[in-house]
């Protein structure tokens, strides 16, 4: 056995491949530690938020009616009944990981034909009701990981880790076609991690995009009509660089731009820029012990109420934000036994007994752990004081039930924003 101490006597390249060896050591140490305490947790945590387990990790999920659609990084986009915990219909199309879905909506906020990108550099166009594959797009060199729709001005928007952000022509989607290409930006340096958008009219919005930097650019969108085809034009207006690194997720709403990121903060910015009255600051970061992977700020949805939920590691936290510059945090649910990744608004219709129907809220949250977790939103905002745990000895032949291969590994750090 080689010491410390003795690698001052050895030569450089022995020296360098002691210590190497040494942190593998220490690092699959602290796996398998890891590991432990997670297949404990899974078992201590089991029942919490109703679980519904699927065979894959949703990687997107979008909420419609009693219904959660996924995207799986098994490939398949699943149809998900909430309420029985069911799988009522399953889209096969993409022959890699599922990395991101959404609808084209009306002006009612409903809407039968879905979209999904893929690691097969693909954008498929669904019609639900029936389960056919309108048409799939070759669309980018590299993996497809965000999509957007801006219904106003038939534009779908991808992004990339090609670093490219492009514009799709979604007039005549029925025709099974491939979708017209009409713009792109090329202006980021890093993998496009996420979109948001507001329409300002139907020739016109501003979009911002987010990299695995942290870089957000925002964009004046407008389109031209000439002797050709139409096209988008984009001109950059603003840069924000309040993010460390990578941006995960963006939300936007009543002039405020919500942001999660992996440099352990969620924040809100103002934008456009207000003028800052005297004596006022600006809204500080929310500061977590991981890296923030989702952030559901309610005062953007429906609900419209100032609170914002978020997902750090395997917790997900309620923070009171009536004064977005004096943030309170409420609580904490202990909710997963792996990462969340995603947090939705969920709301919950149920028939009294007197055949009225009920509507609540609650949250829907997904995870690295492969499970859906339902959550009454009163809960976690007030959510009940932890078990005690009991102490057990500690176990030195670990299970490996939870962990994933190491190509599943390089999967997820490549889907979570790892890629740059």
């Amino acid at each position: 056995m080689v010491t410390l101490a003795d690698t001052d006597t050895l030569p450089t390249t022995r020296r360098m491949q002691s210590l190497a060896d040494k942190d593998n050591f220490f690092r699959a140490e602290a796996e398998l530690i890891l590991d432990q305490q997670r297949k404990e947790k899974a078992d201590r945590i089991k029942d919490l938020g109703s679980p519904i387990e699927l065979a894959g990790i949703a990687l997107a999920i979008q909420i419609r009616d009693q219904y959660a659609w996924i995207a799986e990084n098994t490939s398949i986009i699943r149809k998900v009944d909430l309420e029985t915990g069911k799988t009522v219909q399953r889209l096969r199309g993409h022959t890699a990981p599922a990395t991101m879905l959404t609808f084209i909506e009306n002006a009612e906020g409903e809407g039968k034909i879905l979209i999904t990108g893929s690691w097969d550099k693909s954008i498929n166009i669904w019609d639900t009701e029936t389960s056919r594959l309108i048409s799939s797009t070759p669309a980018h060199s590299d993996f497809v990981k965000t999509l957007l729709v801006i219904p106003s001005c038939n534009l779908l928007i991808s992004g990339s880790s090609d670093k490219i952000v492009r514009f799709w022509d979604l007039t005549s989607y029925e025709s099974g076609k491939p979708l017209p290409s009409i713009g792109s930006i090329s202006a980021h340096t890093r993998p496009v991690e996420c979109l948001v958008a507001r329409s300002t009219s139907e020739d016109s919005a501003i979009l911002y995009t987010g990299d695995t930097m942290g870089i957000i650019k925002v964009w004046e969108l407008t389109k031209e009509t000439g002797n050709g085809a139409p096209r988008w034009k984009a001109t950059l207006q603003d840069e924000l660089q309040h993010h460390r690194t990578g941006v995960v997720e963006m939300i936007y709403g009543t002039g405020q731009l919500w942001t999660a990121s992996f440099d352990e903060t969620a924040q809100v910015v103002y934008h456009p820029p207000i003028p800052a009255k005297p004596g006022t600051k600006p809204p500080p970061p929310l500061t977590h012990p991981k890296a923030v992977k989702a952030i559901l700020p309610l005062n953007v949805t429906p609900l419209a109420e100032p609170y914002l939920l978020t997902g750090s590691g395997d917790i997900i936290r309620a923070y009171d934000m009536s004064s977005p510059e004096e943030p309170d945090l409420l609580g904490e649910t202990d909710a997963h036994w792996h990462d969340v990744t995603a947090l939705r608004l969920w709301m919950r219709k149920t028939k009294t007994h007197d055949g009225k129907t009920l509507v609540e809220p609650w949250v829907i949250s997904t995870s690295l752990d492969r499970t859906i977790r339902k959550w009454r939103l009163a809960d976690l905002l007030k959510p009940p004081p932890p078990k005690p745990v009991e102490e057990k000895p500690p176990v030195e032949n670990t299970s490996d039930a939870y962990k994933m291969s190491e190509e599943e590994e390089r999967e997820l750090a490549e889907l979570m924003g790892n890629d740059d």
